[in-house]
């Protein structure tokens, strides 16, 4: 009727190795170190974040370099502080972008190096930012474009050799316009 004592040793090893397996998975699921890799904060200022997350990677040439600590604003701009490992050295004219992996993938922070005089120190700013790709921006721009150029299609076909209309420069078929009109 009672277990013996080796049967209740093998059951509270292995109910200690399951409570280590789930502490494991819901570290690495929650994206926590318990013993995080020596570091350096840089700082990026961006007009639009978009999607963009705490925890979210910084990679450079395809490679995770660090992760995304914490989004602010400031001076109404978005500023991203990363946390970059040591021995990562980014220079004074790198180039941080906002880029998505795959169509609707996770967004991530990209540097790009340049050929800057110097490293950026710990608590630096990287000056060159490129801010998210929005779909909806895009496809409002691109109904927009659309909708307009078919009313500025039709102002085209009087041509009074006076300058065109600032609404004719803001289309896409503006360097038709300017052909047209230069030969």
């Amino acid at each position: 009727m009672y277990a013996s004592r080796t049967t209740k040793l093998l059951v509270g090893i292995f109910a200690l190795l399951g409570i280590l397996a789930l502490a494991d998975l819901s570290l690495r699921l929650g994206k926590l170190e318990l013993f995080p890799p020596p570091s350096y904060m840089l700082y990026g200022n961006f007009d639009n974040i978009t999607g963009l997350k705490v925890g979210d990677q910084v990679q450079i040439a395809g490679v995770k370099v660090g992760k995304v600590l914490d989004t602010s604003l400031q001076d109404y701009r978005a500023r991203v502080a990363m946390q970059i490992n040591d021995g990562i050295e980014v220079d004074s004219d790198a180039i941080a972008a906002i880029k998505t992996s795959g169509i609707i993938g996770d967004k991530y922070v990209a540097i790009a190096l340049g050929g800057g005089d110097h490293n950026l120190a710990d608590g630096g700013t990287i000056i060159h930012t490129q801010s998210a790709f929005v779909l909806e921006d895009a496809i409002g721009a691109l109904i927009n474009n659309s909708g307009s150029s078919g009313a500025s299609g039709s102002s085209k076909g009087s041509d009074s050799g006076s300058g065109s209309s600032s609404d004719e420069l803001s289309t896409p078929s503006s360097s038709g316009a300017k052909a047209k009109k230069s030969k």
